[in-house]
């Protein structure tokens, strides 16, 4: 398993310039014995350049620092509001696309890549997750536009 991080490291640790932390393995399910590889990173990362799994093994990241004012919540609100609601991306991206483009080094970047970049790899897939989620009752509803 120790293989599969150093291989991982290898092929993504280019990606530590751009704010990326590679953690290292972590056991999220002890009776299963499910590993994933821990990276965390800042929010305004692409996330299109890492994999969903890597040779069998799920990566989990996690955000560090500061969110957005669009994102932002009070502790007490995080089980009445979707901090990933896809209304907040889409309100990030038309508040700081200028930005976006210069962090990302691409001035010809298009909304829809903004979106893809900072949504998990593909704005429509979070998006369909989300409300599908929500339908669920998973998550709390939130507005569309």
């Amino acid at each position: 398993m120790f293989e599969i991080l150093k291989h991982f490291e290898s092929k993504y640790g280019t990606l530590k310039k751009k704010g990326l932390r590679i953690e290292g393995l972590s056991m999220i399910d002890p009776k299963r014995k499910k590993h994933v590889i821990m990276v965390s990173k800042p929010f305004i990362f692409d996330n299109r350049q890492l994999p969903k799994t890597y040779e069998g093994l799920d990566i989990k990241s996690k955000i560090e620092g500061d969110l957005p004012k669009e994102f932002a919540f009070k502790k007490d609100a995080v089980k009445k509001e979707y901090v990933w609601a896809p209304l907040k991306f889409e309100k990030y991206v038309d508040r700081c696309s200028e930005d976006i483009r210069k962090q990302f080094g691409n001035p010809n970047m298009t909304r829809q890549e903004m979106l893809d970049a900072l949504a998990f790899g593909s704005f429509e897939e979070h998006k369909k997750k989300s409300l599908k989620l929500m339908s669920e009752g998973k998550i709390p509803p939130f507005k569309m536009n």
